[in-house]
């Protein structure tokens, strides 16, 4: 078997304002109705591939297992980092956590916000590499660039590159200026570096103690002291925090020189920009491409995008732009300047910007909410509870809530009072009244929040018991 190793943090500025730092891209549908990690999960599952391992924060963990879920998956393990340290103790750390089991088994590295269309093909390749890692080599996968990227690290062969067929690696080459990634594409003896990598568990831990030594103990020690939690395993915060922050490349796979690379042939982007969806979107004869409710008229090489139903974004005589809207943020740049949107993202955290790093829909362990209507003293919010969740038995010490259900029953505790509330019913909650809002039913519960009082922050709450852990 094949173990899996799914990489599911991120900062999710790159694409902001679809992806920030409490929702990254990856959990997003960028490029089809699934987010971009179930379709990785989905191609890392199937004959001769174990449950994945998915190492993620704390954030992202029941966002991880309801999307798992959603495609009718079931991690092998979820791997909590205390904070995120770059590839390399993420990918140490899952290393170490199979080597309980089977230190010579085989792990398929990959990044979670990877867009690879061809799943067949990717399997392919897998199992093109396979002989090489079983060997011993850290084989990497490269893609045959088709235009001069700057934004991509790239890799050097030994020897031309057939498809489906592993060759010795050179070097890895960071991302280039302009006129030596022309002259990587001219000499076609390069691949742009995809960051997906396999090998064996053994071979791994070897390039660690001899090129990285001073990794192996503090993240050793942080999957031994790990703790469980509902499900997860938490990695110890004292010892991880010692681990240096670095990604794989530097650590380990540019020191080695066991490589191989295997070139991918089925199509591949890491949507590192909004240039890069708008080439995922399939642009017309035009070069323009739209999602959602959105009309471009005379337009030329132009993305316009639209994340909100009853919101319609319409471009007139627009060349080389990008536009996306969201019911909290629009971005509008010339699409040749798409990498300066991190830029934006530090300037708005700079301002102390909400929009900068909060998505407008807040997930939680039970569901999600999101605010429909914010003013001096109220706030008016849809609140979904999916089946079987439960919201943690809490008070609140500046607010009064009135709740309406407009779908499903909701079982509602206020006080020593528990009752059943379904569509067109409402029921109030006294500002300090002790309450729990649960989901009995097989349906999701919507309800509409309205919020009253002189302070209406998240953090006027206090937990009395709680399913999830958060008391």
């Amino acid at each position: 078997m094949i173990h899996p190793v799914i990489l599911c943090g991120g900062s999710g500025t790159r694409l902001w304002p679809l992806s920030r730092k409490s929702y990254p891209k990856q959990f997003g549908a960028l490029t089809g109705k699934e987010s971009l990690f179930q379709a990785c999960a989905r191609r890392l599952s199937g004959p001769g591939l174990a449950p994945p391992v998915v190492v993620t924060a704390s954030d992202f963990r029941f966002i991880v297992t309801e999307q798992l879920a959603g495609v009718g998956l079931d991690p092998g393990a979820v791997l909590i980092e205390p904070e995120g340290r770059n590839t390399a103790p993420a990918i140490l750390a899952a290393a170490l956590h199979l080597a309980a089991a089977n230190p010579d088994a085989l792990m398929l590295v990959a990044p979670s916000d990877h867009v690879v269309p061809d799943a067949e093909a990717f399997r392919m390749a897998v199992d093109a590499g396979r002989a090489a890692a079983e060997a011993g080599d850290l084989v990497t996968f490269g893609v045959t660039p088709n235009r001069p990227e700057t934004g991509y690290g790239y890799l050097e062969l030994a020897a031309k590159a057939q498809p489906d067929t592993a060759v010795k690696l050179t070097r890895f080459v960071e991302k280039p200026d302009a006129p030596r990634a022309e002259a990587m594409l001219a000499d076609g003896n390069f691949l742009w570096n995809s960051g997906i990598f396999l090998f064996s568990v053994r071979a791994l831990l070897e390039a660690f103690q001899a090129h990285a030594p001073d990794m192996v103990a503090p993240v050793q020690a942080a999957v031994e002291a790990a703790k469980p939690d509902l499900g997860f395993l938490r990695l110890d915060a004292a010892h991880w925090a010692k681990a240096r922050d670095v990604s794989i490349d530097y650590a380990v796979m540019e020191r080695a020189a066991n490589l191989s690379v295997v070139p991918l042939s089925g199509g591949w982007s890491d949507l590192g920009g909004w240039d890069a969806v708008w080439r995922e979107e399939g642009p017309d004869a035009q070069g323009v491409a739209t999602f959602g409710p959105a009309t471009a008229l005379g337009c030329r090489n132009t993305l316009l995008r639209s994340e909100s139903p009853g919101l319609e974004l319409v471009g007139i005589g627009l060349d080389d732009i990008v536009a996306v809207a969201m019911p909290d943020a629009v971005l509008v740049a010339p699409k040749s300047r798409a990498q300066d949107v991190k830029d934006a993202v530090t300037a708005l955290r700079a301002k102390g910007t909400r929009q900068a790093e909060h998505f407008p829909r807040e997930y939680r362990p039970w569901g999600w909410f999101e605010s429909l209507a914010v003013s001096e003293r109220f706030q008016v919010k849809r609140i979904v509870v999916h089946p079987g969740a439960a919201l943690s038995l809490q008070s609140h010490m500046h607010r009064a809530e009135h709740w309406v259900v407009v779908r499903g029953t909701a079982r509602i505790t206020i006080g020593e009072e528990v009752k059943l509330v379904s569509e067109n019913e409402s029921v109030y909650v006294p500002l300090g009244a002790r309450h729990r809002l649960e989901n009995p039913g097989k349906v999701d519960v919507v309800l509409i929040e309205v919020q009253t009082g002189s302070y209406l922050g998240e953090d006027d709450i206090v937990r009395y018991d709680d399913v999830y852990a958060r008391t």
